[in-house]
């Protein structure tokens, strides 16, 4: 599971200077859950895959080495009036008119795509069939209706560009990073592969099992695991887990806090005493005396032998995090205590507002006496008063 993680978020993440890299998990890894196989068989690919086949399976190849890929975003059909339109034809010649402006309209496109020699053409609308037969006869593959989504994807994985309008069309707009388009079947189903690219800024994770329920458990752990791996990747930086950094930042306020006079210092012993429950929870779940085990951890730290000394999770024993090989990522760490620092002052701002709230009764008069349910409501016995 970290192997697939590890791998399909470095895959994608891309330096944006200044020592910092974009790591987008959302838009360009994409889960495909095939129920089949083992969990072995899971893999990473890198490129695209999505559940579609070509137009015409019987004319339109479907293994292409080094294709060139062009990308489109328009529809490869005559377009229909958006209101209701209305032709009137007078003679026979004008039908077989309106048909001819129909072909022609479909070959000009298909002509301006055929000169750039793609091998394969993907459209997110539709393709007619005459489109279709132009583009079969010149050797190109077609797939039409995919979703935007994948559409992105593709274009980060094989460097095509997506066009609007074939007219516009550029030969850098054309897509030659990816090394292999092939067509499978899987199950029932045809999956399209764009794999094996030069430099793929997306990719698909591959998961098999042998039920939709293991898939789904899986494709939640998966998740977890490559927001780790995320962190890990964007942010560079650990610290020591176990409780270890937050009882030696808490050594350091506490120390802090003794340098203070007056009631300035609590603020920084509030801090103290919040930072305290992770360790002491862990203590707690590993059903060792707390006390002790927190007055030993308290010393260690206040004495500052050894900063990476945290709690062991399993056996509650004191132990140095760094030999234990138990790591936290230092961007979540400090967003933890940010968020906590700044819920805790929101809530203190408020605090005069929310305690103001209360609604006055009139001079003199006293609580009202309960009064007590006819029967009609068999949910309380009791009617609460305001």
């Amino acid at each position: 599971m970290q192997d697939l993680a590890i791998d399909s978020v470095s895959t994608i993440s891309v330096d944006a200077g200044n020592g910092l890299r974009e790591v987008d998990i959302k838009k360009y890894i994409k889960v495909e859950k095939i129920p089949g196989g083992q969990l072995e068989d899971s893999r990473v690919l890198k490129g695209v895959m999505f559940n579609k086949d070509v137009v015409s399976p019987g004319k339109m190849r479907r293994k292409i080495l080094n294709p060139r890929v062009i990308l489109l975003d328009c529809p490869l059909e005559y377009k229909k009036g958006e209101n209701q339109t209305n032709a009137e034809i007078m003679k026979e010649e004008d039908w077989a008119t309106l048909l001819r402006m129909e072909e022609e309209y479909i070959e000009q496109l298909c002509v301006q795509i055929i000169k750039f020699k793609p091998d394969l053409v993907i459209t997110e609308k539709g393709l007619s069939d005459l489109a279709s037969h132009y583009l079969s006869k010149a050797g190109i593959s077609a797939i039409r209706r995919i979703r935007k989504t994948d559409n992105n994807r593709i274009a980060r994985a094989c460097g095509a560009t997506i066009v609007n309008r074939p007219e516009e069309l550029q030969e850098g707009d054309v897509g030659t990073g990816c090394g292999l388009f092939e067509v499978k079947k899987i199950g029932d189903e045809y999956f399209s592969f764009i794999v094996e690219c030069k430099e793929p800024k997306a990719c698909t994770v591959l998961l098999r099992g042998p039920s939709k329920d293991i898939l789904n458990e899986v494709e939640r752990n998966l998740a977890d695991a490559m927001g780790v791996a995320r962190n890990v990747i964007k942010d560079p930086k650990l610290v020591p887990g176990g409780g270890a950094s937050e009882m030696a930042v808490a050594a350091i306020l506490k120390k802090k806090s003794m340098s203070i006079e007056g009631v300035e210092q609590w603020p920084y012993r509030a801090v103290v005493q919040a930072l305290e429950v992770i360790p002491r929870t862990l203590a707690q779940n590993c059903g060792v005396n707390v006390i002790r085990t927190m007055t030993a951890l308290q010393a260690k730290h206040a004495n500052a032998e050894n900063p990476m000394v945290g709690i062991d999770g399993n056996t509650g024993e004191i132990t140095d995090m760094k030999e234990l090989g138990v790591w936290d990522s230092f961007g979540v760490k400090s967003q933890t205590f940010k968020t906590a620092i700044e819920a805790a002052c929101m809530l203190l701002r408020i605090d005069d507002i929310v305690s103001g709230i209360k609604k006055k009764q009139a001079p003199g008069a006293g609580p009202k006496p309960p009064q007590t349910s006819t029967g009609e409501d068999v949910d309380s016995e009791q009617m609460i008063p305001e």
